[in-house]
């Protein structure tokens, strides 16, 4: 089968478009056939070796095992054979989830980590959603423990887990302000935000607002800026952003929750099956749409992945499968 690989640290000029052997499903995986597969920041990061931890885990000088040399989460398909332990899926149907090296023909994955296919979406719209949509839905509801008719703020609403965080909250019930720049203020518009802030006109941490939860999909002020636009319980959820930015909820965080009742907090998400069924019947009902920006083959993943590190995609970008046989 042909598929994304890499054999050592770099740009997305290292990855390569090859032949690989079709992968054969363990007693609890699923084989699928891929349709449509997403990109992360999470892709690129193992790409690159980078933070340096990667490489303690992965290999110093270069992958030493399958997982970060074969890149891809996001999927969406058909099932292809099921290992002898699985009861949830059978040949023929349609799902979406996780797994390992998606950016192929064939992957495999554990069947906790899939789901069926809303029927109401197609392949592509579905491997949009499973890591920026759970994302987006455990840092609300479970770090940022959102209630209806809070004031909610989404800095970085027009990224793969900004667009989800404000159709989310929405669904919450809450009243949603989303931070992005001037080009994407009619989309966060359009995906239900009832307030919208152009950051490169108005700094909302300077404008005296003070808002009930704060989740940072692309966090680029300072945890102590962000300390500031919270109300007196407030609470402030780091899901993405800078390097500085992270070390700064993973350090200091829990520092500055000792000090009165602002919550500072960070999380990494944690892919599982009832999470993806919520997020099915939220699209099923037209509560969630994702947001695609681009779309590539799987040939062009190097593009993809270098267009996603510029910084400025809408939504998600989104890989597209073409079978040998197929028109």
């Amino acid at each position: 089968m042909r598929a994304i690989v890499y054999t050592e640290y770099g740009p997305p000029d290292v990855l390569q478009f090859t032949e690989v052997a079709k992968p054969t499903p363990k007693d609890d995986e699923v084989l699928i056939r891929i349709r449509a597969a997403s990109v992360n920041a999470l892709d690129w990061r193992l790409m690159r070796g980078a933070p340096y931890i990667v490489r303690i885990l992965f290999g110093l000088r270069k992958p030493k095992i399958a997982r970060p040399g074969r890149p891809g989460r996001d999927v969406a398909g058909q099932v292809e054979a099921v290992g002898r332990n699985v009861t949830q899926f059978k040949p023929g149907d349609e799902v979406f989830g996780v797994c390992l090296g998606a950016f192929a023909e064939y992957a495999c994955s554990i069947e906790d980590k899939l789901a069926l296919k809303p029927a109401n979406i197609t392949f592509e719209d579905a491997a949009a959603v499973p890591v920026a949509a759970i994302s987006a839905l455990q840092g609300l509801r479970d770090k940022g423990r959102i209630q209806r008719d809070q004031r909610v703020l989404v800095d970085g609403a027009s990224g793969g887990v900004g667009t989800f965080a404000v159709q989310i909250a929405k669904s919450f019930g809450a009243e949603v302000t989303a931070v992005c720049s001037t080009r994407n203020v009619d989309t966060a518009r359009s995906i239900g935000a009832d307030h919208v802030i152009d950051y490169t006109r108005e700094d909302f941490t300077q404008s005296g607002q003070r808002y009930d939860l704060i989740i940072a999909a692309n966090a680029y002020h300072s945890i102590f800026e962000y300390r500031r636009a919270l109300s007196q319980d407030g609470i402030y959820v780091m899901a993405g952003g800078g390097w500085a930015q992270i070390l700064q909820a993973f350090f200091l965080g829990p520092l500055l929750s000792l000090i009165g009742r602002k919550k500072m907090c960070n999380f990494m998400a944690k892919i599982n099956k009832k999470d993806l069924v919520l997020l099915k019947d939220l699209l099923e009902a037209g509560k969630v749409t994702p947001v695609i920006d681009r779309r590539y083959r799987l040939r062009e993943v190097p593009e993809a992945i270098r267009y996603l590190e510029e910084g400025h995609a809408r939504g998600k970008v989104v890989i597209t499968m073409e079978h040998r046989g197929e028109t």
